[in-house]
């Protein structure tokens, strides 16, 4: 049985608990070593505490245990028979959202926490306006603390209610709502017999059932240039293919410039080859003396990126100083850095660190963009400080 891959990411208000659900995950599945646990416990009990407490498997920083809250993005790696998992535990202060954007935007499937007793609030919302922004494919709205409103299901009920409605407000694609407590482990790792009225799976379960997303080898070819590497009169343009699959013998596209081709030869880790597929690192030799260069795109197919000057996106801003209109900004995307210009923040006066919001760039060069919602690599772009290279805002192209 071929074992695959999950990517995914936690999200929730502070004290929702989290950083519990997380280590109880990781202890019930069997994933935390022995000398890992021995610690727990040991400053679990210098804390006066019988047992160990579970959220100090994941609050690695000095900071985040002193203060008991999560500060920065920690990415965990654990296994079970049916699936591999890589786990970005985000926090969940506001002041944080943009830690919470970077760890989800790889993201296939996105755990939003509640705490059962206070419902869905205000950082509630703004996870899931995050996991929208991001067109995170699967979201789980985990209910929290059942054990504290004795595990009725009116309370649950009420949640899921509550939340259904922002999220169709938000476009968010469905979600799965799971009942869970997380110190006492009722529907993490094992069903809980404290909720008979719930028919669904634990969060494990589902968490190694749920489809992971499609391969990006079938999605249209995309190539971005990185390097252009001469040997004599031959010249090989390196990188990673964000998408799709090229072979030998395909007609290409070089955007912007709109030049077509076709490839004589592919290689792979110095090592010849026919086909390459994504996200491989390849090599491409194109017939002809053609003017490519680093920033370029190779395209092969007949769905083509939009060749655009004009870039509407929604975007969360990362960075302590502000975003105003009339700002001239650099515009990374792919490898491919141009000038730009910000013309409007969809009404806002400006956006302040961890805002999300909508703006549209004016850009002194064309860019060969897709659609965020049909490509994740080749629609999303950052724009760039032009006086210290600084990383001011990450966005998702709307077309």
């Amino acid at each position: 049985m071929t074992v695959d891959t999950l990517r995914f990411a936690t999200a929730g208000s502070v004290d929702d608990g989290k950083s519990t659900l997380v280590g109880r995950l990781l202890h019930d599945s069997k994933s935390v070593l022995a000398d890992q646990l021995e610690a727990v416990e040991l400053a679990s009990r210098n804390r006066g505490q019988d047992t160990p407490d579970l959220a100090l498997l994941t609050d690695g920083l000095r900071a985040e245990r002193e203060q008991g809250i999560t500060i920065d993005v920690a990415y965990r790696y654990f296994a079970t028979p049916r699936r591999r998992f890589i786990l970005a535990d985000t926090p969940g202060h506001v002041q944080y959202t943009r830690n919470m954007v970077t760890g989800a935007s790889t993201a296939e499937l996105a755990i939003i926490l509640v705490d059962a007793r206070h419902g869905v609030v205000e950082q509630t919302r703004r996870h899931a306006a995050v996991a929208a922004l991001l067109r995170v494919p699967h979201v789980v709205l985990a209910v929290n603390k059942m054990d504290l409103v004795g595990y009725e299901e009116q309370a649950f009920d009420r949640i899921v209610e509550d939340f259904a409605g922002h999220a169709a407000e938000l476009d968010l694609p469905g979600f799965t709502p799971i009942p869970v407590s997380a110190l006492v482990g009722d529907n993490v790792v094992e069903r809980s017999a404290h909720m008979d009225w719930y028919g669904g799976p634990a969060l494990l379960e589902f968490l190694e059932n749920v489809p992971v997303g499609t391969d990006p080898a079938d999605a249209p070819a995309r190539f971005p240039v990185q390097y252009v590497i001469r040997h004599g009169e031959v010249r090989h343009y390196a990188g990673q293919l964000a998408s799709g699959t090229l072979r030998v013998g395909d007609r290409v596209t070089v955007h912007p410039s709109g030049g077509t081709s076709e490839i004589t030869g592919i290689d792979v880790l110095g090592r010849d080859v026919d086909v390459a597929y994504a996200p491989q690192s390849i090599g491409v030799r194109l017939a002809g003396q053609r003017d490519v260069a680093r920033g370029d795109l190779i395209t092969a197919g007949v769905d083509v990126p939009t060749l655009t000057q004009e870039v509407r996106a929604a975007v969360c801003h990362l960075a302590d100083r502000p975003l105003k209109a009339g700002d001239r900004v650099l515009v990374r995307h792919t490898t491919r850095t141009v000038k730009a210009i910000v013309e409007d923040l969809a009404g806002a006066a400006e956006l302040t660190a961890n805002d999300l919001g909508r703006i549209t760039l004016r850009t002194a060069e064309p860019l060969a963009l897709d659609d965020y919602a049909v490509s994740r690599r080749t629609g999303a772009f950052l724009l760039i400080d032009p006086a210290d290279g600084a990383t001011l805002t990450a966005g998702m192209v709307d077309l």
